[in-house]
């Protein structure tokens, strides 16, 4: 299995922490909200209730829309994926059409309600001064939201790459059925492995066994210890005694038990 298996790309695990995050991010949206209204209450007693409560539902809305590009620019812009000075450049770029964005989803949702309740919106008096004071606040929440999503990834990341290594680590016996034995082979022993249609040939010593398998799947268990020398065959790099090499670029194999395999110059490099 792969880290990519393992969770970077879905799965159970999610997307390197993408469920983790959008969870987290709705919930503190939520709560956000709801402190900025009531502080917002207490500081504007004129202003109806009703009015507040939308401002902050559709400011984080807006916010909500963004999050998951945000999420995706992250690990696009993550060192070493990017250099700091470009990842800060992009990220600085990024962070005002964010708050353009933002700013329009929240103006037109506010102006739609308003409408329905009879009454007019009306954003800024002096809209160039009204925007800039919007992008600052909006610059603090975008360097916030993507702090957040690149420790939420590099946490889920750390904890993906154990599991994928563990997963693919070799497996010290391979236990192969035989009608009603199962033979536990050290994979040490292994020396080779063929393709033979629906099972796998694994020699040991002087003796072969057939094991249910696909060549890949065999090849992915055993790990870096083994080897292709053939489309359809592995062989055990410490079993080989000796390598001939053809004019052609095919070869050879001697193992140290004496038997020959052929490999070709397509897998010569793995040796």
């Amino acid at each position: 299995m792969t880290a990519r298996e393992a969770g970077t790309s879905g799965g159970s695990r999610g997307t390197s922490g993408g469920w983790i995050a959008a969870v987290l991010f709705v919930a503190l949206t939520a709560i956000h909200l709801v402190v900025n209204a009531l502080s917002q209450r207490s500081d504007f007693d004129s202003e109806p209730a009703h009015h507040i409560w939308l401002w902050e539902a559709s400011s984080a809305l807006g916010w909500c829309l963004l999050a998951w590009p945000i999420w995706h620019a992250v690990a696009l812009l993550r060192p070493p994926r990017a250099g700091w000075p470009a990842a800060v450049g992009a990220h600085l770029a990024l962070s005002v059409a964010a708050s353009a964005i933002h700013v329009a989803v929240m103006v037109a949702l506010r102006k739609a309600v308003y409408a329905g309740w009879g009454e007019t919106y009306v954003f800024a008096d002096n809209l160039p001064a009204s925007l800039i004071y919007e992008y600052r606040k909006d610059l603090l929440t975008y360097v916030q939201i993507a702090a957040s999503f690149g420790l939420i990834r590099w946490i889920a990341e750390s904890r993906i790459v154990p599991i994928a290594r563990e997963q693919t680590a070799p497996a010290p016996v391979l236990e192969i059925a035989d009608g009603a034995v199962t033979h536990r082979v050290p994979v040490a022993e292994i020396d080779w492995a063929a393709s033979a249609g629906n099972y796998v040939e694994i020699g040991r010593g002087e003796r072969t066994l057939l094991h249910r398998s696909t060549l890949t799947a065999l090849a992915d268990r055993l790990g870096e210890d083994f080897v292709r020398i053939h489309r359809g065959r592995l062989v055990r790099r410490a079993a080989v005694a000796r390598i001939e090499t053809d004019r052609s670029g095919d070869f050879t194999v001697t193992l140290a038990g004496g038997q020959t395999l052929r490999g070709s110059r397509r897998y010569r490099g793995g040796l």
